[in-house]
């Protein structure tokens, strides 16, 4: 099933965006306690969907008053509008990154790190040249250091499963990911850095500090007020998690030398800039990433069951044997794990927001009608609705291990947005998706080799939590064959 992008088809009718931003100020808090309290996140959306008969309309997105000078905004929900916020040369990304806020600069020592620039500002693509320079310089080290990980983190789960009866995913992942990150670019263990073994720990206070306003703790009704009055109305103040932050970026300043000396002398970067982006890109980046990504992809192979395990194994096992290792030709052979991931990123994608601002008044087409932009408006897309646009998936709501597949299965990885950009495409310095995209897909990959080389299905314990799900292992199963 497939439908006409935003730029394919100029012929539906233009009718006004629907909508309404309600009274000055009092509209935008309703707004703010319908999308936590009220209605939550995907009612808040479905709802005024249903009421308005379309996919484009006009909202206000949290946090609002007194956070955001200007919470309105133009939601766009389905596969094909949403498209529009992919077009660099009709959206400005300047200071979007979460949405109708920006935290304040002095999170990252004072410098607007690159993934709150433009494309059309001149120090983009000199800073995210830079980072895919480093990405690019540690190819061969992605998958070695990523398995040692992965066999440090199955170990702990099978003494925590042995001793508790129970292991919970969320804590040793994030620590095997800050681990593997801190390694990745710092060619070292953070303890041999000065930082302790829960160093991730500052990481996380840090990413709270910076996405409170995004977030509600699920508190009881009777506590809602006092969250939203903490979280949602002021902006936390840095210097609350400037130590951790300090350790973590002294440790990267020290460690990191060989990349830092790169951006200086090949890119042109100051030096406290570089490593400010560099922290940037390992903590919110691909931390944070890894953070949300792997309980979502561990929830959703266990819920495929013993059946889906058994496929997986089995197509694992059969190309790591033909190949003779985990190898890059070995990983792209394996098309039902592949297509596993692609899955979870369409069906739970780790961002699930996107903003731009419209650079010039537009036409901007849904599946069958079309709507005028005006430029300045900003522009919102709540990405698990597009990437669940029944237009476009069969099943939308279901995870289907194998709807990447085949021919057929690979041309629907065209509307598979969680990159910032389509998963047909590929980063440069002159867009906006995820400089680590194809880092994030190889290492979901390497994952699932690890998990299924060693075990043949296992069960969990899966509940949400702020920004993903909590996943809890009770059970193990060892492989019964081995390669």
């Amino acid at each position: 099933m497939a439908s006409p992008t935003s730029d394919e088809n100029n012929s539906r009718p233009l009718k006004p965006i629907p909508g309404s931003y309600g009274l000055p100020f009092f509209g935008a808090l309703k707004d703010r306690h319908d999308y936590f309290y009220n209605q939550g996140q995907d009612e808040f959306f479905l709802s005024r969907i249903n009421k308005y008969g379309s996919t484009v309309f006009r909202t206000n997105m949290p946090p609002g008053p007194f956070i955001s000078s200007n919470p309105k905004v133009i939601a766009v929900l389905d596969a094909v509008s949403f498209s529009v916020l992919l077009d660099n040369s009709k959206i400005e990304k300047r200071n979007v990154l979460d949405g109708t806020f920006m935290p304040s600069t002095s999170f990252t020592g004072g410098h607007r790190v690159c993934a709150y620039l433009d494309p059309s500002e001149p120090k983009h693509a000199a800073i995210k040249g830079f980072i895919l320079s480093t990405l690019a310089s540690k190819h061969d080290t992605f998958i070695p250091l990523f398995r040692a990980c992965l066999s440090e983190l199955f170990a702990n789960i099978e003494d925590n499963i042995r001793d508790n009866n129970v292991a919970n995913f969320n804590d040793l992942s994030d620590n095997m990911s800050f681990n593997f990150v801190f390694n990745l670019f710092c060619d070292g263990n953070p303890t041999e850095h000065g930082l302790g073994p829960k160093a991730n720990i500052d990481f996380d206070k840090w990413l709270f500090f910076q996405l409170h306003p995004l977030i509600t703790l699920g508190l009881s009704k009777f506590l809602n007020l006092f969250e939203d009055l903490v979280l949602h109305t002021f902006p936390l103040p840095s210097f609350l998690v400037k130590s951790g932050y300090d350790k973590l970026y002294n440790a990267f300043y020290s460690s990191a030398s060989v990349i830092l000396d790169e951006a200086e002398n090949r890119f042109n970067i100051k030096r406290d800039e570089a490593c400010h982006n560099l922290v940037f890109v390992a903590g919110f980046n691909a931390y944070g990433g890894m953070k949300a990504l792997f309980p979502s992809l561990i929830k959703w192979v266990a819920l495929g069951g013993e059946s889906l395990h058994r496929q997986l194994a089995d197509e694992i096992r059969t190309v790591v044997k033909e190949q003779g290792g985990v190898t890059i030709t070995a990983l792209n052979k394996m098309s039902l794990t592949k297509s596993v991931i692609y899955e979870a990123l369409r069906i739970d994608p780790p961002v699930p927001f996107q903003y731009g601002k419209a650079k010039e008044d537009m036409i901007v087409n849904s599946h069958d009608v079309a709507f005028q932009i005006k430029k300045g408006e900003m522009i919102f897309g709540y990405q698990p609705l597009a990437t669940k646009d029944p237009r476009i998936f069969d099943n939308p709501e279901e995870f289907v291990s194998d709807r990447f597949v085949g021919e057929e299965g690979e041309k629907l990885l065209q509307y598979v947005y969680w990159s910032n950009e389509r998963e047909t495409q590929n980063p440069t310095v002159d867009n906006k998706q995820c400089p680590g995209k194809d880092l994030v897909v190889l290492m979901c990959r390497v994952l699932l080799v690890e998990l299924f080389l060693r075990y043949d299905t296992f069960t969990i314990k899966a509940s949400k939590l702020l920004l993903g799900s909590s996943v809890k292992f009770l059970s193990l199963t060892k492989a019964t064959t081995t390669i």
